[in-house]
């Protein structure tokens, strides 16, 4: 008589052949046209604030991990020291002195992840922390845009970014400034890895190709600030841009693709992403057309990281026999 056999193994049966480890160089690969970008419109010194910022990370990464007594190759070579250096360097102008950018990574690594746990367990995206600190601590550095190579861009030449003249100028300075063109590939004032939007959306969408983020944060992020900048624009031509400008400007496509789909701080359902990333469009409109600073991506998803805990809890599904075990409480 033949004898059966069952295998017991705890859940989850279905297992993904994804590692944290291929994801982060997946984000990392993702990154390079962004950067690509920044070295061909800021020249070599937007690669030197690069190079600088993902060098602090690690050597604060690895610091800190000796301090506490936990394996330091493993966490260096997972790549998210790396995402979080590119990421911190994305977010900052090409001039910015060497030691701020160093002062900025040991905010990203050493309070902003290490501080709540180390990966995995950080409330709040690392490098918009830093980048937010950095605004405050050094707002005169932070605010001080070079132009582009393509007009002469030096490293005392600097320009206000097209948002700031729209918030000082009006709408037809600002477009004036800053064709759509010029804010597809980049040819813009601003932080060295968020100008071209093309740049950008190729890696976006490399992401979507490799399923590492899902639509519903970028789509949503993206079609709020074109709706809520549109009825502005409907309302007051004069003080503000088209949509299309307002989207392919400013942080918006850097924040929507690579900061908010953050799986580690951003919610983790479908229903959950959608909220998420309205909630950044409306806080982004809302800094960027009726408050006193002209670009609001990165405290709009600060304010949602913050909000994540409590939009899983509220669109959590029904756990599977949930509602067939009331319905059956109620029947009898």
């Amino acid at each position: 008589m033949s004898e059966t056999r069952l295998l017991l193994q705890s859940s989850p049966h279905v297992r993904d052949v994804s590692s944290v480890q291929g994801i982060m160089h997946t984000v990392i690969l993702s990154l390079v046209p962004a950067l690509i970008a920044g070295v061909v419109f800021f020249g070599w010194r937007a690669l030197a604030v690069t190079v600088v910022a993902v060098a602090s990370c690690l050597a604060v990464e690895a610091a800190i991990l000796r301090l506490a007594g936990k394996p330091v190759k493993t966490a260096l070579v997972d790549g998210s020291a790396i995402i979080t250096g590119l990421l911190l360097a994305m977010n900052l102008p090409s001039n910015l002195p060497f030691w701020m950018v160093g002062v900025g990574a040991v905010v990203a690594i050493g309070v902003a992840k290490h501080a709540y746990g180390g990966l995995g367990n950080n409330p709040f995206n690392p490098a918009l922390v830093a980048r937010v600190f950095m605004l405050i601590a050094f707002p005169g550095a932070m605010t001080s845009w070079p132009v582009t190579t393509c007009n002469g861009a030096t490293d005392v030449l600097t320009a206000a970014t097209p948002l700031g003249i729209m918030k000082m100028e009006g709408a037809a300075a600002a477009m004036q400034a800053a064709s759509w063109w010029d804010l597809f590939i980049g040819n813009v004032g601003g932080c060295l890895g968020e100008t071209s939007a093309l740049a950008l959306l190729l890696g976006g969408l490399f992401l979507l190709w490799r399923r590492v983020i899902s639509y519903e944060i970028p789509v949503a992020f993206i079609g709020t600030v074109a709706a809520g900048t549109a009825v502005a624009w409907l309302v007051d031509p004069t003080k503000y841009p088209d949509p299309l400008w307002q989207v392919l400007s400013g942080g918006v496509m850097l924040g929507a693709w690579f900061m908010a789909t953050d799986m580690v701080t951003s919610p983790v359902t479908r229903k959950g992403m959608l909220l998420f990333g309205v909630g950044c469009g409306v806080v982004t409109c809302v800094i960027r057309l009726l408050g006193g600073y002209p670009e609001g991506v990165s405290f709009s998803i600060l304010v949602m990281n913050g909000l994540t805990p409590l939009i899983d809890r509220y669109v959590k599904p029904a756990r599977f026999g949930a509602e067939a075990a009331q319905a059956e409480g109620g029947k009898a």
